[in-house]
């Protein structure tokens, strides 16, 4: 590992063959300063991030790719978006979409590493098939960067190039639960099990799904992810223990960084491990709560595709599904709003308009109330939706729809 500072990084990046294919921490970890080196000396590259934020590099030569697409690269023309499970994203790197370059952003080094902190999700996977083939890894060592553990270290030798940057980390800010993700939070929590373990995702339906949970005691976190509701769980003495928060990366408050700095109560693991079927589903009582765009009357769910543009992907929704499906006394819940505000439009329809991105949940969760889907024939699963989980001004258009599809609804 050799320190350098950005006119020598930009010197080696600009000696790197035509068209790199250069992969990046991503959520809200971008190392912003290491991705404006790239744009500055290397002239054509693809970049490969997960959920992305705005403010990549943008001109041409530089394509973008990802299996889960966030806002800094959605309805982007030149995205290359590639369908896969999260779990099986590291299979991607070895197989078809291997690395040249991975950009990290780190903690400062410590004890002979430095912790990818709060992102470590695929990059594991990423710095193992550069090296693979000879690439280069590159850290941006932040003091800013919470030292977290687990798979989250990386030892100096794994790394070629070290860029000191300080800056403060970007935030989510967490805002009380409108009326509406109140009322779905609070149908999911009563799903809940006692000493259940959960996943959840971040947004206004889980933080208010945490929020109804905050009288329960001795329950699990082993997600993909966790933001400040795990912290709240935490606070309120609801959380086991003598079991880790588990997952693979996080991301949310100032005050959620200062937690998991340090911490041995917070485990990082690689998306592998953490979007594992078989290890999840050896969790008794996990509860996986997923939201969708939409959802339709063969409780199929859509949460990847809007009309003809790609809005997110797979993500670990399909990993933790199955997972949960097969674990003792777990549920796998689809939770979102009957009605769209913004389009104006039901979020139930009769059959999804874009690909399904998964099917035999547990329950379907709206504030209209909470449909039973599992070990229901389809006649009662979508009877179950149309009365329990649709809005009322769409039931109607819905069992009319449902009767052409050979679905006798009342």
């Amino acid at each position: 590992m050799r320190t350098v500072s950005e006119p020598e990084l930009r010197r080696i990046l600009g000696a790197l063959p035509d068209g790199p294919r250069i992969v990046a921490s991503g959520n809200y970890a971008a190392p912003d300063r290491l991705l404006a080196a790239a744009d500055a000396a290397v002239a054509q590259f693809r970049l490969f991030m997960l959920n992305a934020q705005p403010g990549l590099p943008d001109r041409d030569g530089v394509t973008y790719e990802s299996a889960f697409v966030g806002p800094g690269m959605r309805a982007h023309p030149r995205l290359h978006y590639f369908p896969c499970r999260l779990s099986l994203v590291p299979h991607l790197f070895r197989q078809r979409l291997a690395p040249d370059v991975v950009l990290l952003h780190t903690s400062r080094p410590t004890g002979g590493a430095v912790s990818l902190g709060v992102e470590v999700n695929v990059l594991p996977a990423a710095i193992e098939a550069a090296r693979a083939r000879g690439g280069i890894v590159v850290a941006q060592a932040n003091s800013a960067m919470p030292v977290t553990y687990g798979d989250a270290m990386v030892p100096l030798e794994a790394v070629d190039y070290l860029l000191e940057v300080d800056e403060p980390l970007a935030t989510h800010a967490v805002a009380a639960p409108d009326a509406v993700s109140a009322s779905i939070g609070e149908r999911v929590a009563a799903l809940v099990p006692e000493r259940a373990t959960l996943q959840l995702g971040i947004g206004a339906i889980p933080d208010a799904t945490l929020d109804a949970l905050l009288d329960r005691r001795e329950l699990r976190i082993w997600s993909e992810m966790f933001s400040d509701g795990a912290l709240a769980l935490e606070k309120a003495g609801c959380l086991d223990r003598d079991t880790p928060v588990t997952a693979s990366f996080c991301f949310g408050s100032a005050e959620l960084y200062d937690w998991v700095d340090h911490n041995p109560r917070v485990r990082m693991l690689r998306t592998e491990k953490t979007n594992d079927p078989g290890t999840i589903a050896a969790h008794p009582n996990l509860m996986s709560v997923n939201s969708a765009l939409q959802v339709d009357l063969f409780a199929q769910a859509n949460a990847t595709r809007v009309g003809n543009r790609t809005h997110s992907g797979f993500g670990g929704q399909t990993d933790f599904i199955v997972g949960a499906m097969h674990s003792p006394g777990g549920h796998a819940v689809i939770a979102l709003r009957s009605w769209h505000p913004k389009a104006d439009v039901s979020s139930v329809v009769p059959l999804v308009s874009g690909p399904v991105t998964s099917f035999q949940h547990s329950y379907i969760v709206t504030e209209q109330g909470t449909a039973a889907i599992w070990a229901r024939d389809s006649v009662e699963q979508a009877q179950q939706i149309v009365d329990r989980a649709a809005h009322p001004a769409a039931r109607d258009g819905l069992r009319a729809a449902g009767r052409t599809f050979g679905l006798p609804l009342t």
